[in-house]
């Protein structure tokens, strides 16, 4: 669950590429080594890493999948679940994830329980996919000349996905059309989107909402032009959702704060050295205009750096639930055979120096949803930011109150860096 990640790229040499042929161990004592320098707890958990050291490497192997375990098991002995072995499989979904593209051709599709019917149910802007005219509710009868109906939506979804500049064969079916027709289609890299905005009347004021979905690498640019759209609308003032955003890269939540600040911390971290970081907002904000962030118990990691940095410098009203409470920072390395480690590598506090460690951030208006209302909201999507949405509801109630606040008094951001702070350039 949720995580700020700082991403680092591997540096394999020949040597230790012609090593990898020979031994899993090679991959074992890099992981060691990565963990041995960078963890944030310098006791280890009271543990013996040098002894786990050579327990590693004692062992006899008798495959890759053997090796990988028993890392696994080393690790744990931290008691930390977000440092973590990633198989090659699962560190490529991690990068995938938070490079926030894909290689594909840009549609979404649901797979019918009952008949197996592929249909497409969604369409990203420009993604080679519209381009080439297919419409939302064809059906997709054959991938390459393979039926869809014997497959589930898994194996499908990789059929169509590849390396981009190559080209998949569709067999679709359109209502209005007596036969299915064909289409090639050649596959690109697509920038997903991760942010969602609207423009919403809310009795006499224009309300720019915004949804964040996660920290992605796109999140950044992404917001700043949402922020800009909005406010060449002419919006009141903002509504940010980041209710289930379960987080991401540290550096994209720290850009995003700045958007939204003119001065004040943003976050403190603190390494195993004790060593403490000060990150402070420069005068960069997009707007002033009255804020409101709302969060719930799935709102972690980047997600608490965010919200913690609003709050604190009184820039934004907090609604919703109390948060995850992650305060823990990841840094991922890649290894020589192409898995990959993360590793806690600081604590980080709120701008006031608040610790939210398995308590989260508490808004400042506490609105709960009864597991009906959270039932009814979650399984239509299309509820957030309506009159069924409570939590929405009072965000639009307090952010009126800030509007109107904000009509009779020039609006300014309030809070001033209690100290000086230190140099943060090497997230």
């Amino acid at each position: 669950m949720g995580t700020a990640f700082v991403f680092f790229q591997p540096g394999v040499t020949q040597s230790a590429q012609a090593a990898l042929e020979d031994s899993p161990k090679v991959i074992l004592d890099e992981a060691w080594q990565l963990v041995n320098r960078h963890y944030v707890d310098g006791t280890f958990n009271q543990k013996d890493w040098q002894a786990t050291r050579q327990s590693l490497l004692s062992q006899q192997y008798v495959s890759r999948q053997h090796a990988y375990s028993a890392l696994r098991q080393a690790l744990a002995e931290l008691d930390d679940p977000y440092t973590r072995f990633m198989s090659p499989n699962e560190f490529k979904a991690l990068t995938t994830q938070t490079s926030g593209q894909l290689s594909g051709i840009g549609i979404r599709l649901e797979q019918s329980p009952k008949t197996n019917t592929v249909t497409i149910v969604k369409l990203l802007p420009n993604g080679p996919a519209l381009q080439a005219g297919l419409k939302v509710g064809d059906r997709i009868l054959a991938i390459d000349g393979k039926r869809t109906n014997i497959m589930d939506l898994k194996t499908v979804s990789s059929l169509i996905r590849g390396e981009s500049d190559t080209t998949v064969k569709l067999q679709v079916s359109r209502a209005g059309r007596a036969r299915p027709f064909d289409l090639d289609i050649k596959r690109a890299v697509i920038q997903l989107p991760t942010v969602h905005t609207k423009v919403k009347q809310e009795g006499s004021n224009r309300v720019g909402y915004i949804r964040l979905l996660e920290f992605s690498a796109h999140a950044s640019e992404q917001m700043r032009a949402a922020i800009k759209e909005l406010e060449a609308q002419n919006v009141d003032g903002f509504v940010l959702d980041l209710r289930g955003n379960p987080g991401g890269l540290l550096n994209a939540s720290i850009e995003i704060a700045e958007m939204w600040l003119n001065r004040g911390f943003i976050v403190h971290t603190v390494d195993r050295q004790g060593k403490k970081d000060d990150i402070i907002a420069h005068p960069t904000a997009l707007s002033e205009r009255p804020l409101v962030v709302l969060v719930d118990e799935d709102s972690a990691s980047s997600s608490e750096i965010l919200t913690g940095a609003l709050q604190d410098n009184h820039r934004a009203k907090v609604i919703g639930t109390s948060t995850f409470g992650k305060a823990l920072v990841q840094s991922v390395h890649q290894l020589s055979d192409g898995s990959g480690i993360a590793i806690t590598v600081a604590q980080y506090f709120t701008p006031k120096g608040t610790d939210i460690s398995q308590k989260g951030i508490t808004p400042d208006i506490l609105v709960k949803l009864t597991p009906e209302q959270s039932q009814e909201l979650y399984s239509d999507p299309s509820s957030f930011a309506t009159f069924n949405d409570p939590q929405y509801m009072q965000a639009i109630r307090s952010l009126q109150q800030s509007i109107h606040s904000s009509e009779r008094q020039p609006q300014r951001s309030v809070a001033v860096p209690r100290q000086p702070a230190t140099a943060a350039n090497h997230f």
